[in-house]
């Protein structure tokens, strides 16, 4: 799909907010909590329509795309410097998506959320290629370090990103930087396109798809009430949805922030798979030169959305209609082993409280342990339960 022109912003007319959510009075950044919703219902039937949305695990996925708001504490964590350019002018200078401001120079860039027609922070981040989505990743599986762009922060985790600028990597089974599973990831085609479209409710309870990842097998809606069913921000009949109007504005915000559409999500909990901005996916999550982007956007009528349309693109193609979304493995609990050094005993944990407590009382942590798949069926079900022994 085409974008708009990209149009320049006058540095008069920017602001910049800042809000406590997104950063402290002197500049330090919050951390980035993303709601996950889990999608289950492992090794369901391919779309017959299309052939994709088969997936033989269970995972989770983002409920809503990354935000402007997540992203600036991104930047503000690893690009001071900025080597590998996460930050792209125009998430400053075009208006229909703007939401940064950078300022500062080159190892002291300091970035902001801007008041472009109302606080960006809950708007989609735009103007990302995939390899800023993998980075972004590779920092989420890291812990969310600050520091340079290195193989701790941002290069290597989901991702190894050092050898290669224009392929696509595949997909680390194992984070080298914390031997552990990665936790976060972009979302294989497959993933994406169930959490979207699938429904273990059609078909008399045997699971089927959608046609739209708003419940539907009708095109979404875009009139200005976001208290419908099935409502996007779309420009149905070229209509846009912020104005409302035929007329395409240079100067005029087109984005509305993530799950705006409250009661338009998919059968897992998910919002903005149709409409808002085109998400990028990680297709066979294999090495490649390409990456894909699904979901439709701003500017792109209800058939950009529909299940059976797909794009293609080069990992490094940053735009105004794209962003993305991450997912992470299903739910578990993963022990680490420790070591007190004095007597040689060990112990595992996998409760965040008790390991800080052994690591302050001089227990070294020697690596990961297992992980454990916590119980099905709510808090009715058998709890799993982990036993220490100790010779007293």
């Amino acid at each position: 799909p085409e974008s708009p022109s990209e149009p320049t912003r006058p540095p008069s007319e920017i602001k910049s907010e800042q809000s406590a959510s997104e950063k402290s009075s002197n500049g330090a950044t919050t951390i980035v909590e993303l709601e996950l919703v889990t999608v289950g219902d492992a090794k369901n039937n391919v779309d017959p329509l299309t052939g994709f949305g088969n997936v033989d695990h269970t995972f989770q996925v983002s409920t809503k795309p990354i935000t402007i708001g997540q992203y600036t504490t991104f930047l503000n964590a690893v690009a001071r410097e900025d080597a590998n350019n996460l930050f792209n002018p125009l998430m400053q200078s075009d208006l229909n998506v703007a939401g940064i401001q950078r300022t500062g120079r080159a190892g002291e860039y300091q970035y902001d959320v801007i008041d472009n027609a109302g606080s960006s922070a809950n708007r989609p981040i735009t103007y990302v290629s995939w390899f800023d989505a993998a980075r972004f990743a590779n920092w989420m599986a890291n812990g969310q370090p600050s520091g340079i762009q290195s193989r701790s922060t941002t290069e290597d985790g989901a991702y190894s990103l050092l050898v290669d600028t224009t392929r696509a990597p595949a997909k680390n089974a194992i984070n080298p930087n914390t031997g552990k599973p990665s936790t976060y990831y972009i979302p294989s085609e497959n993933e994406w396109y169930k959490a979207a479209y699938f429904s273990p409710a059609l078909n008399n309870s045997n699971g089927g798809y959608y046609l739209y990842a708003t419940q539907s097998n009708v095109a979404p809606v875009n009139t200005s009430s976001n208290e419908g069913s099935n409502s996007a921000n779309l420009a149905n009949n070229f209509v846009f949805y912020n104005t409302q109007s035929n007329v395409y504005d240079a100067i005029t915000n087109y984005l509305t922030d993530v799950g705006f559409f409250a009661n338009s999500r998919s059968h897992y909990g998910t919002y903005d798979q149709t409409g808002l901005v085109y998400q990028w996916n990680d297709l066979d999550s294999n090495s490649s030169l390409e990456r894909g982007l699904r979901g439709g956007y701003w500017f792109s009528a209800g058939q950009s959305s529909i299940s059976s349309t797909f794009n293609m693109s080069t990992p490094n193609r940053e735009s105004s209609d794209a962003g993305f979304r991450l997912a992470a493995p299903e739910a578990q609990w993963m022990f680490d082993r420790f070591i007190d050094p004095l007597t040689g005993i060990h112990t595992y944990s996998a409760d965040s409280t008790e390991i800080a407590s052994l690591q302050s009382s001089g227990w070294k942590e020697e690596g990961y342990a297992w992980s454990l798949l916590p119980a099905t069926g709510g808090e009715s079900a058998t709890i799993a339960e982990v036993h220490r022994l100790y010779n007293p």
